[in-house]
C-alpha cells in the first residue's frame, strides 16, 4: 500500500471508529467529556464489547496511550486526593489541599500538574484543580483503585530491579515466582514465598488484592462474557480461584438458572461469604451458590460440573503451575463440560499469523494499515504480560502458547469468544 494511501485509510478508520464510538455513546445519553463528573451510563455496561473494538481502532491510530508516572499517582492514590476534591466541583487551590495531605504545595502542584496533563484531573485556574472522569477512578469507592495501588506499590517495586534480575546470574533464566522480580525486591526485607504468601502476611491486602479484581471488569470489560457466551443453556458453574466472587457475582444475577460452586482457599472465602451475605443474599438463601476450598496445584475441584470459568488464573503462574492447575481441572470434567479460560490473549504483530488466526479461530485482526494486534489500542494486554512477569515469574500468553499448554493438560479448544480486549478460550476434554 503506498504511502498517501496508508493515510487516507488511516483517516477513514479514525472517522469510523470515532463516529462509531459516538453512536454507542447517544444510545445511552450525550457522549462524555473529560471534565465531567457524572459517570455515563456506558461505564457500568455489562456488555462493551462494541465500545472497546471502536475505542482499540481509534487509539491505534492516534498513536495515544495512557500511562501515568507511578511516583506521582502513588501520591494522590494513598492521599485519596480524588475524595478530597469531591467536596469542591469547582476547584481547590493547591495551597489548600497542602494543607489537607500536609506535603509542600510547589511539589504537590507539579505532581498535579503532570497528572492533569495527561488527563488525570483538570487544571481549571492557575494552581486550582479539579476532578474529572478519570480521577473519579481514584476514587477510595472504586474497586480500580486497588487495582491502581497494586501497580503503584508492588508492580513498580518489581520494575525497580528489573533489570538486576535479567543480570543476576543465580536466577536470569528461572521462572520461579519467589524470585519474581517484585519478591527479589522484597526478599531483601526478609520476606520469602511467592506474591501471594507476602499478601497472605500483610493486613488488609490480600482483601484489597480481591477488591481489585472487581475493578478488572470496567477496565477488561470482563462482564461481557455473560452477554456473549450462551449461559442459560447451562445449570452449573465452577468458578476457580473465583475470589469474593468478581465474575460470580454478577453471573448470579444476570442467570439465576445456574448454581454456582466458587473453590478457591480458606481465608479468601471468609472475605466471599461476607461479601455475598450482603451483596446477593439472595443466591444464599436459595443455595444457589456453595464455597468450597480448593488449593488447585493439589487437589481437583468438583466433578461433572457444566462450565469451570478462570478469569485471571493461569496468567498467574508460570507454565509449570498453569500446567498442574490444568491437568487437575481435566480431572475433573464430565463428557459434556467445558472449561472457560478468560485471559488476555497476545496478538501476533506479524499479518500472516495474525490472517490464520482470524480465519481458523475467529480471533479478530486489525485492517490495515494497522498493526495487525492493533497496536497500542491492544498496550494494556502486554503492559499486563509485563505486570505478570514483575510480580509472579509469570506471563500472557499467546493463542499458540495457550493452545500447546491446553494440549499437554489434555484440553481441546473448541472456540475463541473475542471480547475485544481480552479473550475467552472454550476448551472440552479431549
Amino acid at each position: 500500500m503506498a504511502n498517501k494511501a496508508k493515510l487516507e485509510a488511516l483517516l477513514t478508520l479514525i472517522n469510523t471508529s470515532a463516529r462509531d464510538a459516538i453512536a454507542l455513546y447517544e444510545q445511552y445519553g450525550e457522549v462524555p467529556a473529560i471534565d465531567q463528573m457524572e459517570p455515563h451510563p456506558l461505564d457500568s455496561a455489562v456488555d462493551q464489547v462494541a465500545l472497546k473494538s471502536a475505542i482499540r481502532t481509534l487509539e491505534d491510530c492516534t498513536q495515544l496511550v495512557q500511562v501515568y508516572d507511578y511516583a506521582c499517582v502513588r501520591v494522590v492514590a494513598r492521599e485519596n486526593v480524588s475524595d478530597i476534591l469531591l467536596n469542591y466541583p469547582k476547584g481547590l487551590h493547591v495551597n489548600e489541599l497542602s494543607k489537607k495531605i500536609n506535603i509542600e504545595p510547589k511539589k504537590l502542584a507539579r505532581i498535579m500538574r503532570l497528572l492533569a496533563t495527561r488527563g488525570c484531573y483538570s487544571e481549571v485556574d492557575m494552581d486550582v484543580f479539579a476532578n474529572n472522569r478519570l480521577s473519579l477512578i481514584l476514587l477510595e469507592e472504586n474497586p480500580v483503585k486497588h487495582m491502581v495501588m497494586l501497580h503503584v506499590e508492588a508492580v513498580a517495586r518489581g520494575a525497580s530491579v528489573f533489570y538486576d534480575t535479567l543480570k543476576d546470574p543465580k536466577i536470569a533464566y528461572s521462572y520461579e515466582p519467589t524470585i519474581a522480580p517484585t519478591m527479589y525486591a522484597t526478599n531483601k526485607e526478609g520476606t520469602e514465598g511467592t506474591f501471594f504468601d507476602w499478601m497472605a502476611k500483610h493486613d488488609g491486602t490480600r482483601e484489597a488484592y480481591h477488591t481489585s479484581m472487581r475493578g478488572l471488569n470496567g477496565i477488561m470489560g470482563s462482564l461481557a462474557v455473560l452477554t456473549q457466551f450462551p449461559f442459560e443453556k447451562f445449570s452449573t458453574v465452577v468458578d476457580v480461584g473465583g475470589g469474593i466472587g468478581a465474575f460470580s457475582l454478577p453471573l448470579a444475577k444476570t442467570h439465576k438458572n445456574i448454581k454456582i460452586t466458587i473453590h478457591d482457599l480458606p481465608e479468601a472465602l471468609v472475605q466471599a461469604r461476607g461479601i455475598w451475605a450482603k451483596e446477593c443474599p439472595e443466591a444464599l438463601a436459595e443455595n444457589r451458590v456453595e464455597f468450597k476450598e480448593l488449593d488447585f496445584f493439589e487437589q481437583v475441584p468438583v466433578k461433572g460440573k457444566d462450565l469451570y470459568y478462570l478469569r485471571n488464573i493461569i496468567h498467574d503462574w508460570p507454565d509449570h503451575e498453569s500446567a498442574l492447575i490444568l491437568s487437575n481441572l481435566r480431572k475433573a470434567l464430565g463428557p459434556n463440560s467445558r472449561v472457560l479460560i478468560h485471559d488476555y490473549v497476545l496478538r501476533q504483530l506479524s499479518r500472516k499469523q495474525a490472517v490464520v488466526e482470524a480465519s481458523k479461530l475467529g480471533v479478530v485482526s486489525a485492517p490495515e494499515p494497522l498493526l495487525a494486534n492493533f497496536g497500542v489500542g491492544n498496550m494494556r494486554a502486554y503492559q499486563q504480560d509485563m505486570t505478570m512477569l514483575f510480580i509472579h515469574n509469570a506471563k500472557e500468553r499467546t493463542l499458540q502458547d495457550c493452545l500447546t499448554l491446553a494440549t499437554a493438560a489434555g484440553l481441546k479448544l473448541e472456540k475463541v469468544w473475542d471480547l475485544a480486549e481480552a479473550c475467552v478460550l472454550e476448551y472440552s476434554a479431549a
